[in-house]
């Protein structure tokens, strides 16, 4: 199954915008076992539009657009595809309903433009949306055939314009359009662009019709991700390469983030039994090379990974940050439940805060630094003793990129872990931009913690 993406705003080409839809949809649509092939982004022209419309589904079993489905005068997607399908519209009392009932709610006056979202095609399946105005459309497409000259064969059977013929029964490039086949399905399913109207109709509307329509052309597909921690990309490779030798149909794939390490295990076939003992293989022997490097599954954070340690083992954490200036905090507090293992922690960016707040002893940032390891240690601490906790986690950095010596260069952090039974400081260097630095040290300072509580 091969799908094409075109993104359609002026905004995301002129950079007011970034586009994050390739990377959702294209996990979702591995996830079920597509192949996104291609993806294009093009201004909210016609020409253009129409363009991207005639090469994608010139060899795409689904093409699916992103935007242009709005009230307002650059939003013409729907109009285009319409035309180019010789589609006939109506008026969707339902679509219009919603909509109304969406500016109630929000107390504000309805624009008469507005109304003009409410008109669909005929034909098309109509996602309704739940966080917007505009309703999403999916559209069955003739089905084709390549042939050795070059030209595209309709199936007369599809209807819902009269005039598709006219533009797929065309000269097109064998060398750009799909292999020689004939395909059960073909659809155009036309999404809103903001992200958050676009992801939840994605995966309540759209996902299900997808499934049901492609099903003969989807191969049964078992992925897996593992987090990891603590090791590079390469390192990653090197340890795994060797242990997952002579796995059948197995895909490995790495991504590399700030911190951390995503390595995808891919397993397709036709009989799920199979797929799944492969894929049972290949997790054992990766779980077995990487030990407690990998800290989660899927889409998991470390924070969240943590948060859920401390809840299940009853444990509280509290903070004490300097170079961090509180992120490390923000971080364990994005997390869901995270009251129940968190009551409070420090921001002692300065030395006289740290003073101050925590009761460091002047004499000891005198002698040794704020960014040293007696600080991080009397820093740590301190906050175990104030908020009565049972870890506390202290970090005292240079962020740069001013500040540095010799002896502590931009990027020098110590990071320290304090227990009720025991202490443990590190020194990291981790030479980066702030943003990035501020990052990494907080991820560096949960995954000491997790480590921890896994002896627990």
């Amino acid at each position: 199954m091969r799908v094409e993406l075109i993104n359609i705003g002026t905004e995301l080409l002129m950079g007011f915008v970034v586009n994050t839809h390739a990377a959702y949809l294209g996990q979702k649509l591995s996830g079920m076992g597509a192949t996104l092939i291609r993806q294009v982004c093009v201004n909210d022209t016609p020409a253009d539009i129409r363009d991207a419309l005639h090469e994608a589904t010139s060899r795409a079993d689904l093409v699916i657009t992103t935007g242009g489905l709005g009230p307002t005068s650059d939003d013409l997607t729907r109009d285009i595809v319409v035309q180019i399908l010789g589609m006939k519209m109506h008026f969707d009392q339902r679509a219009m309903e919603r909509i109304r009932v969406r500016y109630q709610r929000r107390k504000m006056k309805m624009p008469k433009s507005v109304k003009s979202q409410a008109m669909v095609p005929d034909g098309a399946t109509v996602l309704y949306n739940e966080n917007g105005t505009a309703p999403g459309l999916a559209i069955p497409l003739p089905v084709t055939s390549q042939l050795p000259g070059g030209s595209v064969v309709i199936d007369r059977r599809y209807k819902p314009g009269s005039t598709v013929a006219a533009v797929y029964d065309r000269r097109v490039d064998p060398a750009k359009t799909a292999s020689s086949r004939l395909s059960t399905a073909r659809w155009l399913l036309m999404l809103p662009g903001p992200p958050r109207e676009l992801r939840p109709m994605f995966e309540k509307q759209a996902l299900p019709i997808l499934i049901r329509e492609f099903r003969s052309q989807l191969p049964v597909i078992d992925c897996r991700v593992f987090r990891i921690a603590g090791l590079g990309e390469s390192n990653v490779e090197q340890m795994v390469k060797t242990a997952l030798n002579g796995i059948q149909n197995l895909e490995i794939g790495y991504c590399a983030r700030v911190g951390e390490v995503d390595l995808r295990l891919v397993v397709r076939g036709i009989n799920a039994t199979k797929v799944r003992k492969l894929a049972n293989q290949a997790e054992t022997r990766v779980r077995q090379t990487l030990g407690d490097a990998i800290f989660g599954t899927g889409s998991m954070t470390l924070e969240q990974v943590v948060v859920s340690m401390l809840r299940q083992k009853k444990r509280w954490v509290t903070t004490a940050e300097s170079c961090t200036g509180g992120y490390l905090a923000n971080r364990i507090t994005l997390v869901s439940g995270s009251s129940e293992v968190f009551r409070e922690g420090w921001v002692t960016y300065a030395n006289d805060a740290k003073v101050k707040t925590l009761g460091i002893s002047r004499s000891m940032i005198a002698e040794f630094g704020a960014v040293s390891e007696p600080v991080a240690r009397a820093m740590a601490k301190a906050a175990l003793q104030k908020a009565n906790a049972d870890h506390a986690l202290a970090v005292t950095g240079i962020a740069g990129p001013t500040g540095g010596t010799k002896d502590k260069p931009v990027g020098a952090v110590f990071i320290a872990l304090a227990s009720r039974r025991k202490m443990r400081v590190e020194r990291f260097c981790f030479r980066l931009d702030r943003e990035t630095f501020k990052f990494i040290a907080a991820q560096t300072a949960l995954n000491m913690l997790r480590k921890e509580l896994l002896k627990y």
